[in-house]
């Protein structure tokens, strides 16, 4: 029996939203990356882009563990010798708290153009409203990623 590989018209993709208020970064992060992937999917391919569309809110109240915002240390650099920027995890949380968000689930997708194709079905927003009401996406609920009181 040959092995299943779905062609691109058989793909379908569905629009979840997560509200990651109160939501631990990390946990929040693998999830959204898993399902950017189609790994949720029993059509699952490893080399084809099966994934679906997660518009992420409240991006802006997500949490990080233990003293991480801290010690955490965000690296770029301007392409110059010399023009290497460092900045704590919890000042890019404050400043830009979706380019944190988008950081993190980057860096669990495939480095190459198929993650670059799953990264764009990836939308984040600091606040609670978003302009992707007319394709009807439903709530993804993930209570894993909350943080458990100690």
């Amino acid at each position: 029996m040959p092995t299943y590989t779905p062609k691109a018209s058989e793909i379908e993709r569905d629009w979840l939203i997560v509200d990651a208020d109160g939501l631990v970064l990390g946990r929040l992060a693998t999830e959204v990356a898993r399902i950017l992937r189609g790994k949720h999917k029993p059509t699952y391919t490893p080399h084809i882009d099966t994934g679906d569309h997660v518009v992420i809110i409240n991006a802006d109240k997500v949490v990080l563990t233990s003293d991480k915002a801290e010690k955490k240390k965000v690296f770029r650099h301007s392409g110059f010798p010399g023009g290497i920027k460092e900045q704590t995890f919890g000042d890019l949380l404050a400043k830009k708290p979706e380019e944190a968000v988008l950081r993190s689930i980057r860096g669990m997708l495939p480095h190459n153009r198929l993650g670059r194709a799953q990264l764009k079905k990836l939308k984040v927003y600091a606040g609670p409203s978003h302009p992707h009401a007319a394709q009807q996406p439903q709530v993804l609920e993930l209570p894993q990623a909350r943080r458990r009181s100690a």
